[in-house]
Parts: structure tokens; sequence; C-alpha cells
């Protein structure tokens, strides 16, 4: 039986938190915005396309951005409309598409392998695109391809706003005439080793033998010369199987004092968003689980503004524990977990609510990671509990 033709699908919102901002504040359509902090010591957290032809970019200094285009319109970040809108278009593609994978808050894959045999999958992710844009007023951009790599890339050729089906077999036609740097993984010091070759554009890769690439690239030769022909075999991960990071702990006594839960609870809720933040990702659910003496478990859940804060974390899961426990109750284990994860890296400081406080997270965990976690605690935290943690759905022994 032949193997069925690999179609898949990128859906990327174009400069999504300013677009967010935009449809919020229709008098800053047209105009360079930039989400950031503050103008004296703030960084640019995202930019409009009219401000990127200043040269303003993600991370550049506000005051340099502000010396490129001094009329340019700073707005705060307005966190809870961002996850509103990610958890807008996560419902309309989780109700069509048969699977798809939540790559982050503003990005998605979509495995459409078979199902030319039913429908023209070109046509179908046009009307999903359109579906989107009329339902959310956001513009987003997509590429169709033979796999995860080539549909990416070509989103990103296709923006702003547009799409382009890179069709099978045309794979390292459409990469050819493309900057090497466009190939993942070509980082600052593999592209200038690449220019002093001569190697500019994926096209000149494609030219090389495999033996001459491993002589100056070593084992990464072949994985280049792969993706420069298009070749890309990694899986798009279903959504509705998203890894979790959590915690829980069997006390030695039953505890039936919600106060001594809570500080216990604190103290748990930090190292998850310890791991969360260490993963690079934003979680957009918290669930606390109880068991009582007799084994019963019960757990409860809700979904919060996307998030890596611990103060976030904390807030939810105590009041989630609150209303878990409404009189005094013996408590044989209690657990917390994070799910809905979605990753964003470059962009996390958006759902933070000051920079101050982002700046805080980053010092503490520097220490963290230096001398343990267990060096700095929250003041309501303090107290001997050992528990014992999972990551990425694996408990640890």
């Amino acid at each position: 039986m032949a193997t069925p033709q690999r179609y898949i699908a990128h859906f990327d919102l174009d400069s999504f938190f300013v677009s967010v901002e935009v449809l919020n504040n229709p008098s800053l359509k047209n105009k360079p915005v930039i989400v950031g902090g503050s103008a004296e010591r703030g960084v640019v957290s995202t930019c409009s396309y009219e401000a990127r032809k200043y040269g303003i970019h993600s991370a550049m200094p506000m005051r340099k951005a502000m010396q490129l285009c001094p009329h340019a319109i700073i707005v705060k970040s307005t966190r809870g409309e961002y996850s509103r809108y990610s958890r807008w278009v996560t419902d309309i593609i989780a109700a069509k598409a048969p699977l798809f994978e939540k790559a982050s808050v503003d990005e998605f894959y979509i495995d459409l392998t078979g199902m030319d045999k039913y429908f023209d999958v070109f046509q179908w992710t046009k009307d999903l695109r359109s579906e989107i844009i009329n339902a959310t007023k956001l513009p987003i951009s997509f590429g169709l391809a033979t796999n995860k790599m080539i549909a990416k890339i070509a989103t990103d050729e296709s923006k702003p706003n547009g799409y382009i089906f890179v069709q099978p077999g045309m794979e390292a036609a459409f990469l050819a005439p493309l900057p090497i740097s466009k190939i993942p993984g070509v980082g600052k010091a593999t592209l200038e080793k690449l220019n002093q070759f001569g190697i500019a554009n994926i096209g000149d890769v494609q030219k090389y033998s495999l033996p001459v690439l491993q002589k100056y690239l070593g084992n990464y030769g072949e994985e280049l010369l792969l993706k420069s022909k298009g070749i890309h075999t990694r899986e798009v991960s279903n959504y509705h199987e998203a890894k979790s990071i959590s915690t829980e702990h069997t006390f030695e006594e039953n505890i039936s004092e919600l106060a001594t839960l809570k500080t216990n609870l604190v103290k748990m809720a930090e190292k998850v968003a310890y791991e969360l933040r260490k993963d690079k990702k934003l979680c957009g659910c918290v669930a606390v689980k109880l068991r009582y003496p007799n084994f019963e478990t019960i757990t409860k859940q809700t979904t919060i503004d996307y998030t890596f804060s611990d103060a976030d974390i904390i807030q939810c899961s105590q009041l989630l524990l609150t209303q878990m426990m409404p009189r005094p109750t013996p408590i044989r284990l209690l657990g917390i977990r994070l799910t809905d994860l979605t990753n964003h890296a470059q962009q996390t400081n958006l759902f933070i609510d000051t920079e101050k406080q982002t700046n805080l997270h980053a010092a503490i965990d520097s220490v963290k990671q230096r001398f343990g976690t267990g060096m700095l605690t929250k003041a309501s935290s303090k107290g001997n509990i050992s528990e014992q943690a999972t990551s990425k759905g694996k408990k640890s022994k």
C-alpha cells in the first residue's frame, strides 16, 4: 500500500500582539506601534509592520527604537486580550482540523495527510483562514506544504496576511533562492562559516556533495543538506496530548488546616512555575489535586490568562484550593498541575503585568539555576516538604 502524500499547513497570526491592540483601539491602525516597556529603560516586545520599516525589531532597547522612529506609539500589553484571542483562534481550528498542534500562542500546525482523498486541501486551508479572519478580524498567514519546515518557511514568505502552497516535488525549487538563514538551526556562527565558502542561498547548499559539507561542518553537514532539499520528517504533535508540568506531595500526617495547605501550595507553585520558565513555556490552565485518607481523589482546574508568573499560578491554585475545601478536611496528598502549555520564548514578558516583575523572575531563576531551586522562596512558602516533581508529563523518581 502506497504511503499517503503528506500535507501540513502552518498558520501564524500576523504581528499578533499589535493586531490585538489595533482591534481594541482602531486609531492605531496603519501607524508605527510598539508594544513594550518604558520609553527610557524598556525593550521592544513586538511592533507593527509600519514600525519595522524604520528598522525597529523585537528585543531592541526602547530608547534606540524611539531614535529610529520618534513618532512611534508605545502601548502597554493587554495581557488578558492576547489569551482570549489565542483561545478563540484555537477553538476555531480545533472544530475543523483533524489533527493540529498549537506551537505557540499565535502559531499552529495542521496535519491534513490523507484528507486529499475527500477534498481539496488547499481550498480547505484557504476557507479556514477566511473563517478565522471573519470571526476574529485578525490577519493571519499560512503556508501549505509536505512537511512542517517547508510550511513554516512558506508562511514567513507569505506575510503579511497572505498564503503560499508549495506543491509536492517543488520543495527544493521553492527553497533555492531563499537566504541560507531561512533554514532552521542555521545560527550566526554557521552562517558566517557558510558565507566564507561562498554559500549565501539555500540553492548553493544543494549543489554541494555530502562529503564536502561534512568536511567543513561535521555531522551537521548531512542535516543541512537534507533541509536544503526540503526533507524534514518531524510529526505534528496532537494538541490534545499536550504535555504538562506538575508536582505532588504525600504528607507524613494528614493536614486539615487550610492555611498550612496553602503554605505548602505556594512552594509547589513556585517549583512548577520555575520549570515552566526553564522550558520557555506559558501555561493556560492550572489544576489542584487533593487525596483524602480513604484514598478518594478529587481534582479541580480552571483556565487562566497565559502566564509563567509565580504570583499568577499561586493566586489561581490557592483559590482552587479554597473552593475545594469549604471546611477543614484531613488531606493526605496535595498536588498542582499546569497544562495548556505553549511555547513563546521571545515574548513571554507580554503576558506579565510589569517589566519589573519579569526582571525579578529572571534574577531569581538565575540564582536557582546556580545554587538550586530551594535557595529562594517566598516567605509564605517556608517549610519542610519534599515534593516529587513531574515535568513534561514524566514523573521523576
